[in-house]
């Protein structure tokens, strides 16, 4: 019989390039249902030459790639010890790590998440399971988003559960299967906006709310392919790169309209991302601080019950949801869901690294 407590970390590296977060939790299942107790937990920030060279990694050699990943993995080991030591962790059924998305490429047939090396078991001393979307892809999926099958499993309540980091992603149950798909860019683009004015993000949105809409800006934005899309699709930095931040420097307006523009955008693409326009949402991640976003979603949506859940479970949402895949993956159960990603069938996906 499967064990029915588990004692692991959580570790995730978000695209918003804000640092590595890390959650010690306790699981246990009961009467069929996860139930999750957040204990300790650290979000450790990047140092400037890393979020430089996370920023510069989409346009590396392979040989630069291979140097990186080396790198990160180590710094992440280290983290990571230093996370167990601090809090005298003991007994530890695994360290269940997502690692940092490089290059996310599924139509190309590849995704690359650095810090999954090997090493990183010996460096912590303990079981690691990581790298769970390789597999996906090799199966034919868009190796994300991956977060839905916690959602379903930790979150039923909800009838939505919409996350706001670098992208927004959200899933919801439909003719009994979990569906869930990015929808935009969120901080990925705000606080590159934020920081041309010497912010590391804009707080609580206070800066976009000073701005005015750019009706031809917004009306480009919502219009690019992505959004007219079917699900399963996924978004990567490359999306911003290449797509996003060239059309809104195409326009001679100040920042502070560009921001409040984006943050409209955001709200109208989140308006068109749910099929019923009632019920309850729960909202994490990041951008669930940002007051003015929240509130132009609920202008967008009046009749929808926006939830903001405790502090811990807002910013480390992803960490507790890799955590649970990390678990899943040890009991061999299914962790990601083909009517998420497209995969040709669910499937238990990451590799377990022993010391």
């Amino acid at each position: 019989m499967a064990k029915e407590n588990y004692n692991v970390i959580g570790v995730m590296s978000g695209t918003s390039l804000d640092g590595i977060d890390l959650a010690h939790i306790i699981f246990s299942r009961l009467e069929n249902r996860w139930h999750y107790q957040i204990e300790e937990t650290k979000a450790v920030p990047y140092t400037e030459d890393w979020v430089y060279r996370l920023k510069k990694a989409v346009d590396f050699s392979p040989e630069e790639l291979e140097k990186l990943n080396t790198d990160y993995t180590l710094l992440l080991g280290n983290v990571i010890s230093d996370f167990i030591a601090a809090n005298q962790l003991e007994n530890l059924d695994g360290v269940c790590s997502h690692g940092h998305t490089i290059l996310h490429q599924p139509q190309n047939g590849f995704t690359l998440q650095i810090g999954n090396l090997p090493e990183i078991a010996k460096l912590t001393n303990q079981k690691v399971i990581c790298d769970f979307r390789v597999q996906d892809v090799d199966y034919g999926g868009q190796g994300a988003p991956l977060v839905p099958i916690g959602d379903r499993f930790l979150f039923p309540e909800y009838d939505f559960c919409l996350n706001l980091g670098g992208f927004s992603n959200i899933s919801f149950e439909q003719d009994g299967k979990r569906i869930a798909f990015d929808i935009s860019p969120v901080n990925t683009v705000l606080n590159f906006y934020a920081d041309l004015l010497g912010y590391e993000y804009d707080d609580k949105g206070t800066i976009a709310r000073s701005g005015t809409i750019s009706e031809l800006l917004l009306q480009k934005l919502n219009n690019i392919d992505f959004y007219a899309q079917a699900y399963p699709k996924s978004l990567g930095y490359e999306f911003v790169k290449t797509i996003v931040l060239p059309m809104m420097e195409r326009h001679n307006i100040s920042i502070e309209d560009k921001l409040r523009t984006f943050t409209e955008h955001i709200a109208i693409q989140t308006l068109l991302a749910v099929p019923k326009k009632t019920g309850s949402l729960l909202v994490t991640g990041g951008g669930a601080y940002n007051e003015f976003l929240l509130e132009r979603m609920a202008f967008h949506l009046p009749e929808m019950k926006f939830e903001v859940p405790d502090d811990k479970t807002v910013q480390y949402k992803e960490a507790l949801i890799f955590a649970l895949l990390g678990i899943l993956k040890l009991r061999n159960e299914v962790n990601v869901l083909a009517s998420v990603t497209g995969a040709k069938h669910d499937h238990s996906s990451g590799k377990i690294f022993l010391p």
